[in-house]
């Protein structure tokens, strides 16, 4: 991470121009940029926006689109501060390109973790801030989708900017041919209007003359009270391709000549390849070529079942390097050995610390999480073709600069040599962000190994489920002290990582003394991103021990949540909405229960209550999950509704089925059949609230996850008084059922 000081003062020199604001270019760059992007007519007035003669504005999107809604949201917020008439705004995907980096991501990332927002740099700084952090994402090859970062980085940090900025060049191109000053105008509806006539110029006719102007670096946003766009349930942009079927995913991609290629990859993490006889499969039918990688072998055939086949038939022989013998119990038993003698890194202590457990009545639990893999609906997949010294690449990733970037690097050409398409993709949540790219890997190696003929590389079923980057199992101990009236006097946790420490694992309760330390614990299982990341894990060990902690206080769950957030309006609102519009504390049928969970991750903040039903006979029924949600100013409520509706199915279907086990060193499960998702009939009615707040701009596709578990196992236990602390619930006796009044 770099210094503050490097951040605000290095991208100067760095980018060999002071540039005035990060949403606007040096008029090269736009030219250059016209060059790459623009179309017929178009003009870029400012990054991430052109606009055409006839008015069209398009906002160019630096990220991918795999279902979040953002290439709705990000146009809202652009167009919100340019005025635009939105019927006359498209959204179009920024192209692979450095010139297209997306420093607003990096802007956001960066000042977000030393606690500063825009509105804290000094405006005379901005310019050079923003031509930093632009510098910073040209370096890393930065476009990347994840962490719920498009609307509060990109958006806030890019897309409100560059919208103002565009909107103040236009009216100045207006003023110069009325010859008045810009105060003399306003805009509305995608058109300057001269104040005093009610003349007024469309933004197509001031477009070329708005490029000529230099930007401000601190240009004039709106007061939210001011937004027309902003706030409105637009409808989304990405709805009619997708189910009409234009839309194109990697999987889609054809290729005159195409051919087609399956896998078989060292099946213990970390294996090498030693020996594989390959006359078999070389003599199957359409069968091309066998490729020997590393730590795979790909066969490339006409048809993808005979390649799948003739890649089946194989029997390659694998260096295990030693973790053949490692199985879910060894890899817990690491965990727990390190859980219970450390060493530990104290991440936060606030108070006294563990001293403060002497103060009262101790209560302890210890909470596990096992590894989950993504299983995306679309399998892992890239389409290559090397030709004539140039790689050319067609793939679905969370990143298209960054997997043009990789591409280079495996082929060990130059950017410029490589051309990425970046395609829809079919589910991500994690498992298409950079450093994961190893479908990209497969891909590109065996084109090479095929010049000049186009091979696409499918991951089957299995191998996508074995050879993923899975969420970590986690194990987490806590201990607190209660006083005579059960209220926390002391809080005491102790959980394993395989990296640094978690912020999620911070409390939102008001609790005097706190420590929280973390001991690393490492395993030949590759591990990376997940929906919702750290708060995945922690959102179940702190909601699932807080309500531990209400009953053995003899309290109502949400009244002693409510005791502890007195002092966060924000956090007490969401609770208490939550509990209206879920009727908690009403009467409900015999066996039949509510739970309760609260966590804020992304800057948003979500209350989760579950209603169950558990049968005599173990049968588990989750009737409805009735969330609220506080994401600060919420862009396209009815977008967030939805992004929070997936994160409870998506989280929902890990609390209840999701396990991902080792024996010999290999993951267990194949295919969905071992790996259950929640279906149809089993999937709980939700109600999803949308309240607004003063709050910052928060993420929406990944908050809504981590309060699910908890608030189904804290539901559970109301039921039943079985305490839930190690995931997933299938394992304690309970079985999902249909929901009786869901749809047949």
């Amino acid at each position: 991470m770099p210094t503050r000081r490097a951040i605000l003062f290095g991208g100067a020199a760095a980018g060999g121009a002071l540039i005035v604001g990060y949403a606007l270019w040096p008029s090269h760059r736009r030219e250059d940029a016209d060059r790459l992007d623009a179309k017929g007519d178009e003009r870029f007035v400012s990054n991430w926006i052109k606009i055409a003669t006839d008015g069209t504005v398009t906002v160019v999107v630096p990220h991918c689109d795999m279902g979040t809604g953002i290439f709705t949201a990000l146009p809202q917020m652009a167009a919100e501060e340019l005025d635009a008439d939105w019927s006359m705004v498209r959204a179009e995907q920024a192209p692979p390109d450095s010139l297209f980096a997306n420093g607003a991501l990096a802007e956001g990332f960066i000042l977000s973790g030393q606690g500063l927002g825009r509105e804290q740099i000094p405006a005379f700084l901005r310019g050079i801030v923003g031509n930093s952090f632009r510098t910073i994402a040209d370096f890393m090859d930065l476009q990347t989708t994840g962490g719920s970062s498009a609307v509060r980085f990109t958006g806030v940090y890019g897309m409100q900017v560059t919208g103002a900025a565009a909107r103040e060049l236009l009216v100045k191109a207006a003023a110069a041919r009325w010859s008045v000053s810009p105060d003399a105008c306003v805009t509305k509806n995608g058109r300057v209007i001269l104040s005093a006539t009610g003349k007024s110029f469309g933004y197509g006719e001031l477009a070329a003359e708005a490029a000529r102007y230099s930007p401000s670096s601190n240009p004039k946003l709106k007061s939210p009270t001011e937004y027309t766009l902003i706030g409105k349930s637009l409808p989304r942009a990405d709805i009619p391709p997708k189910t009409n079927g234009t839309a194109q995913y990697g999987i889609d991609v054809q290729a005159p000549g195409l051919l087609y290629a399956a896998l078989r990859i060292a099946p213990v993490f970390g294996s090498k390849l030693k020996s594989v006889d390959t006359r078999g499969a070389e003599g199957m039918r359409g069968v091309r070529k066998v490729v020997k990688l590393d730590d795979a072998v790909v066969v490339v055939a006409d048809r993808y079942w005979r390649a799948k086949d003739a890649a089946a038939s194989l029997a390659p022989v694998w260096d295990e390097g030693g973790a053949g013998n490692v199985t879910s119990a060894s890899i817990t038993a690491k965990r727990q050995a390190a859980l219970k003698a450390g060493p530990f890194d104290v991440d936060q202590k606030i108070g006294s610390g563990a001293e403060a457990l002497s103060g009262g009545r101790v209560i302890e639990a210890a909470y596990s999480v096992p590894y989950l893999a993504h299983a995306t609906m679309e399998p892992m997949n890239a389409t290559a073709v090397f030709r004539d010294g140039r790689l050319e690449v067609w793939s679905g990733t969370q990143d298209g600069l960054g997997g043009r970037a990789h591409c280079a690097k495996v082929a060990d050409l130059a950017m410029e040599k490589v051309t990425f398409h970046l395609m829809h993709l079919g589910g991500g949540f994690g498992r298409r962000l950079p450093n994961y790219f190893n479908f990209l890997t497969y891909a590109v190696k065996t084109a090479m190994a095929l010049p000049g003929v186009p091979v696409k590389l499918l991951f089957t079923r299995e191998e996508d489920m074995q050879h993923d980057y899975y969420r970590p199992n986690v194990l987490s101990s806590f201990k607190a002290a209660l006083d005579k009236a059960g209220a926390p006097l002391g809080w005491v946790n102790h959980y394993t990582t395989e990296d640094n420490a978690n912020p999620e694992a911070h409390l939102i309760y008001g609790i005097a003394n706190q420590e929280i330390s973390t001991t690393k614990v490492t395993t030949h299982v590759p591990t990376g991103p997940w929906r919702s990341v750290e708060a995945s894990w922690h959102g179940f060990f702190i909601e699932s021990f807080v309500d531990e902690l209400a009953h053995a206080a003899g309290t109502d769950p949400v009244a002693y949540r409510r005791a502890l957030l007195k002092e966060k309006p924000r956090h007490l609102a969401v609770l208490e909405r939550a509990a209206q519009e879920a009727g908690w504390g009403t009467p409900l049928p015999p066996r039949h229960a509510r739970g309760i969970a609260i966590f804020e991750c992304f800057q948003t903040i979500v209350a989760e209550i579950a209603e169950v039903e558990v049968a005599d006979d173990g049968g588990l029924t989750i009737h409805r999950i009735t969330a609220a949600v506080d994401a600060g100013t919420t862009v396209n409520p009815d977008g967030l509704k939805a992004q929070v509706e997936g994160a409870i199915i998506f989280g929902l279907s890990a609390a209840l089925h999701g396990a991902i086990t080792i024996d010999k060193g290999a993951v267990v499960q194949a295919n969905f059949p071992d790996y259950e998702m929640v279906r149809l009939l089993g999937c709980p009615a939700i109600d999803v609230h949308v309240a607004n707040s003063d709050g910052p701009y928060g993420g929406g596709g990944e908050p809504g996850t981590p309060p699910v578990a908890p608030a189904v196992a804290n539901a559970v236990f109301a039921a039943t008084g079985i305490r839930i602390r190690e995931l997933p619930i299938r394992d304690h006796g309970l079985a999902l059922k249909d929901r009786p009044s869901a749809i047949r």
